[in-house]
């Protein structure tokens, strides 16, 4: 006999079964488990207000030991993937993916609404039933339930719906599903959270309210809930609509005489990739009709799905020219792809593959798991291209095209590599300390993975083996570091390409995209260090503990790290250490040179941060100084935007930059001469945005380099000269950096002659570790864990957490 261990974090409760299946997790396979009723040994539902992260675990472990039941006997796991609370159901989803895998046993995703409604028939109610759940900003996830003697039966769809609206929705739901005896408002209980705030108004409209006790999931309904997936890679919350960027993003693209949204700097003629929009759209009927012939849909037919939220639609462009495009109808847990086509003199280019990724990415967001489609009998080359994807022939459509053709049905999984990692490319052990063996691979393909590299004999390990993991912000990592510094190995998934078109970082997807990806990049960084040790395979509880970067950062990019690496550390049986993730900008100088050693100064610049640190020991810092207003990173990429070059601004800005006059324009030195050790940037920007106006006010010409190159010299000024007070007033003697911005080559070179002229020692992280990275969050983590400095299950994440504090 095995257990099922179940929970969900969705809404205001934390709510966790313990379920007796009688089948063993080595012994059954995911189909046995997937299926396998559980009987519920052992739960409980505990108002959280806000509080999951720090009480799940400790529920979890409350319960198992009050039946003795150890972790080696849970056989696999079920988590609620929503909807409801973002923050919730991805610290449930984020906990469960580490749990189950720390435990190497499948995970399970059940649906919150279907776990409250299975909860209800446990208290005996029978009828028709709707479950709302709270989707904040005025609207409601509504399920429509039909509660008989077998169960909970799930008559709609995820949806989300508009709390003044949801009624009307109820009524129409209930006329489609149960068309034959459609039941009266007052035969239809309600229940749910969303009921806390619209209790009256459904109340008012003749629906009778069950009794509070009943709103959220209950322990019995999560383990009778219908299960899916068993990977805990591929296993996704519920979504029911894209973030607010992207919807915002798509009414901007339907609207006619959109600005061109491709982002970076791009060589003229360069295939780039994004949301399809109205301005393209004769284009698209202009490949239609040489493509679909009679079957093409015109301009006005296009134009009309943009703006629909069921659909999403791609383009491939070389320089403004659209060489490609696809589109898909989201519904019911899969995606229909309606159109797909690309130019002939662009074709074998991996074009139509990249598109069918994109709009199954967005659909992914949108809860579909399948996609669908139809093509011509005859194209047979089609076939073997959807084949390859694994979307496989089920069934043929007589005469459904315009000239009688048949069409082939054609249906499989959304087409995703074997490691998942939410479309980013991978950057692999680009970091390594200095004379350690490993080299840089770069960017590698999704096939490129550690099965792939050769294993060399087995070399001597020190200890401990650390795991760290990153995600602050928009870079997924992970790291491996073994005793004596030496990074086995190290991964990192960013998100840039998703975030660029909308100029910065959407705290929103890049929540989604660490939930994404975090299992894959474990995963990899996992296989990449056993390779470096040249063993076969590596086990997380081989480790000898697991750390975490818990502040400061987004909030919602912060709890998918945090969840997940306590899940793997409880289900590993491996301590957790906390990281906070300025401290590891200021480690990252350890992997230039492993020796250094304080009293110095660092200055940490990146998107979030500028400021000067003492570091009179490890662990021992004060903050000298720091902006009062924009971060410098902020700052690079606000210039950026305000002269149309894109997206990351930091390297863009660098490189027109390089070609520019620094001293052509006299832009202010914010504080320069202030007498203390504050930065601002805010009015450089300011400066520089005004500049850019009157130019073009009076009809000039932007000479793009000198602008670029004269601000970053306004930059660069202000940070060496404040750095150079620094050193004098503490006496230290070595200087160091830290943070993004710190891989700014003219930033660099600044401080390397300020250093050679007075005398200063001057030690630089890689370019591959001023970024966001977890090598650095590693080499912390090293020294926490020699002091004993272990968090426990409880910890939880910090937008703001200042280095002058210990913790």
């Amino acid at each position: 006999m095995g257990y099922v261990l179940a929970f969900d974090t969705a809404n205001e409760a934390v709510v966790v079964g313990i379920g007796s299946v009688d089948a063993d997790g080595a012994e059954a396979g995911r189909i046995v488990l997937k299926e396998a009723p559980a009987r519920l040994v052992a739960g409980e539902a505990r108002a959280a207000h806000r509080a999951s992260n720090t009480v799940l675990i400790p529920m979890i472990d409350e319960l198992m030991a009050g039946e003795n039941i150890e972790k080696d006997d849970i056989a696999a796991v079920v988590c609620g993937r929503g909807p409801g609370s973002f923050t919730g159901v991805r610290i449930c989803m984020a906990a469960a993916k580490g749990i189950a895998s720390g435990l190497e046993v499948p995970l399970f995703g059940v649906s919150t609404l279907d776990a409250v409604a299975w909860g209800v028939w446990e208290s005996g109610y029978r009828g028709a039933m709707i479950v709302a759940a709270d989707a904040m900003r005025k609207e409601v996830y509504p399920a429509l339930f039909m509660i008989d003697g077998a169960g909970a039966h799930r008559l709609t769809s995820d949806a989300v719906v508009s709390a003044r609206a949801v009624q009307d929705w109820i009524d129409e739901a209930l006329a489609v599903a149960l068309p034959d005896a459609t039941p009266a408002r007052s035969d239809v209980l309600v229940c749910g959270d969303a009921l806390a705030k619209y209790r009256g108004s459904f109340a008012e409209a003749g629906f009778p309210v069950a009794d509070d006790a009943l709103w959220a999931p209950s322990p019995e309904g999560l383990l009778r809930a219908r299960r899916i997936g068993g990977d805990a890679a591929t296993l996704l919350p519920v979504y029911t609509r894209l973030s607010d960027a992207e919807e915002n993003e798509r009414v901007r693209l339907s609207a006619p005489e959109v600005r061109n949204l491709a982002s970076g700097v791009q060589a003229e003629g360069a295939l780039t990739f994004r949301p399809l929009d109205a301005a393209h759209a004769p284009d698209v009927a202009s490949l239609e009709s040489r493509a679909m012939g009679t079957d093409a849909w015109s301009e006005a037919s296009v134009l009309d799905e943009l703006p629909r939220k069921d659909r999403t639609w791609w383009a491939a462009f070389v320089g403004e020219r659209l060489v490609g495009y696809c589109g898909g109808l989201v519904v019911d847990g899969q995606v229909q792809v309606l159109k797909i086509a690309v130019e002939d003199d662009m074709r074998r280019r991996g074009i139509a593959r990249h598109l069918i990724g994109l709009v199954a990415s967005d659909a992914r967001d949108l809860g579909a798991i399948e996609m669908t489609l139809e093509v011509r009998a005859s194209n047979e080359g089609a076939q073997r291209f959807y084949g390859a994807l694994g979307i496989e022939r089920i069934g043929v459509r007589p005469c459904y095209y315009s000239d009688r053709e048949d069409a082939v049905i054609m249906t499989g999984p959304l087409p995703m590599v074997a490691r998942d990692v939410a479309g980013m490319s991978l950057k692999i052990d680009e970091i390594s300390p200095a004379g350690h063996a490993g080299a840089s691979n770069g960017d590698v393909s999704e096939t490129d993975s550690a099965a792939d590299a050769a294993v060399p004999a087995t070399v001597p390990v020190s200890t401990p083996l650390i795991c760290a993991f990153e995600s602050s912000c928009d870079e997924t990592a992970s790291s491996i570091i073994a005793g004596d510094g030496t990074i086995l190995s190290d991964v990192v998934a960013s998100q840039v390409d998703f975030h660029a078109r909308f100029g910065g970082v959407v705290p929103e997807i890049a929540s989604r995209k660490h939930i994404e990806a975090i299992c894959g990049v474990a995963d990899e960084c996992l296989e990449r260090a056993a390779v470096a040790l040249g063993r076969p395979s590596l086990r997380w509880r081989d480790l000898d503990a697991i750390a975490v970067t818990y502040a400061p950062g987004l909030v919602g990019a912060l709890v998918v790290g945090v969840s997940f690496a306590k899940g793997l550390a409880w289900g590993s049986e491996v301590p957790l250490v906390a990281v906070n993730h300025l401290e590891g900008h200021l480690y990252a100088n350890k992997i230039a040179d492993p020796a250094i050693a304080p009293p110095m100064v660092v200055s940490l610049v990146s998107g979030g941060h500028t400021m000067l640190v003492h570091v009179k020991d490890w662990a021992n810092y004060e903050t000298l100084g720091s902006t009062i207003d924009d971060a410098a990173g902020e700052a690079f990429d606000k210039v950026s935007k305000a002269l149309g070059l894109g997206y990351p601004g930091g390297p863009i800005i660098s490189r027109y930059a390089a070609k520019g006059n620094p001293r052509a324009i006299d832009f202010p030195r914010a504080l320069m001469h202030s007498g203390d050790l504050r930065f601002s940037l805010s009015g450089l920007k300011t400066a520089v945005i005004t500049y850019i106006h009157k130019q073009q006010e009076a009809g000039m010409p932007l000479n793009i380099p000198d602008i670029a190159a004269s601000f970053q010299q306004a930059v660069v000024d202000v940070q060496v000269a404040k750095a150079r007070t620094a050193l004098i007033e503490t006496g230290s003697r070595t200087f160091c950096l830290g943070g993004g911005v710190a891989a700014n080559p003219a930033l660099r070179a600044a401080y390397e002659k300020m250093c050679a002229k007075n005398g200063f020692r001057l030690v630089m992280p890689p370019l591959s570790a001023c970024g966001d990275n977890a090598a650095m969050i590693a080499e912390v983590a090293l020294d926490r864990f020699a002091q004993g400095k272990l968090a426990d299950f409880t910890l939880d994440v910090k937008a703001h957490a200042p280095l002058d504090e210990a913790y």
